[in-house]
């Protein structure tokens, strides 16, 4: 027994010292960076200065509040609109692999390359979008260089974004679902409708938990696609920023690593805290 376990620890070790080096000890290390100041070459202690600077930041709130938002309307709509496409796909296409693989595309492409694209999507003089919208006689707003539009891009990018992931998950799951439930449906003349809502999206709960852990985390984590869209800034005067970009700006542009880590922290908590929320509604739902 005991030599088993030797083996089975020898096996382990690389996974454990990986873990350890790239995700355990970065953890640590931030949180003790938190309480010091100077530059990266020049630490020193510096106590609670720098959750003190960042609680009286209002650039800070601001990147707080775009991140929360972001994740709060992103989020719920990437992944009902994910939903009904994959149901549409496996309920109504013949040829799905195709339509996978299509959706597929944008998960494997690099988001700097997307969102470049998007960016002249969303021109407000040229773009796509726009011209559609003018098209139905509707307001065609500045997407990229009005202030109060940087967040709505940057949401409406993300849920796109989102679905490549979600879709392909989800139809593995569609298709792991027993087809002699939708079987015996028939038999008992049940109509689409129902078969949805008492067949398949019980049989989904579990795998829209994960999927609402992953896009929540992501969420809270989104940088790049600010970056490719607003061209490596934040939007104008800032007003598109997110945490992760705050964190950025102050550790790799100001040269503040303390006061970026003090950032890093809290976001690292906000997002534990809305991880464990929504795994706790998830697990009420489905004992439902």
């Amino acid at each position: 027994m005991k030599t088993n376990q030797k083996k089975a620890w020898l096996f382990l070790a690389p996974t454990i010292i990986f873990v350890t080096l790239f995700s355990i000890y970065p953890i640590l290390r931030a949180f003790g960076m938190s309480f010091q100041g100077g530059s990266l070459i020049d630490l020193h202690w510096n106590g609670l200065s720098n959750y003190q600077y960042i609680f009286n930041d209002p650039e800070f709130w601001l990147a707080i509040k775009n991140t929360v938002l972001y994740a709060i309307i992103s989020v719920p709509i990437g992944l009902i609109i994910s939903i009904m496409l994959a149901w549409i796909i496996f309920d109504k296409v013949k040829h799905k692999s195709f339509f996978e693989t299509t959706f597929f595309m944008p998960y494997v492409t690099s988001t700097i390359a997307i969102g470049i694209v998007f960016r002249y999507i969303f021109n407000g003089d040229y773009g796509m979008l726009n011209f559609l919208l003018r098209c139905l006689h509707l307001p065609a707003p500045d997407w990229i260089d009005d202030p109060a539009m940087s967040l709505t891009t940057i949401i409406v990018f993300g849920i796109w974004s989102s679905l490549a992931f979600n879709i392909v998950i989800l139809m593995g799951a569609l298709r792991n679902i027993d087809p002699n439930f939708y079987t015996i449906a028939d038999m008992y003349g049940a109509s689409g409708r129902d078969k949805f809502w008492r067949i398949t999206m019980p049989e989904l709960v579990p795998t829209i938990a994960f999927l609402l852990t992953m896009n929540v985390i992501g969420a809270f984590k989104i940088y790049t696609s600010v970056y490719a869209l607003f061209n490596g800034q934040a939007g104008v005067g800032n007003s598109g920023t997110t945490a992760v970009f705050y964190i950025y700006n102050k550790f790799q542009i100001v040269g503040t690593p303390g006061v970026a880590m003090a950032a890093t922290v809290i976001l690292f908590l906000i997002i534990l805290f809305a991880t464990f929320l929504q795994r706790k509604m998830m697990k009420k739902i489905g004992e439902n």
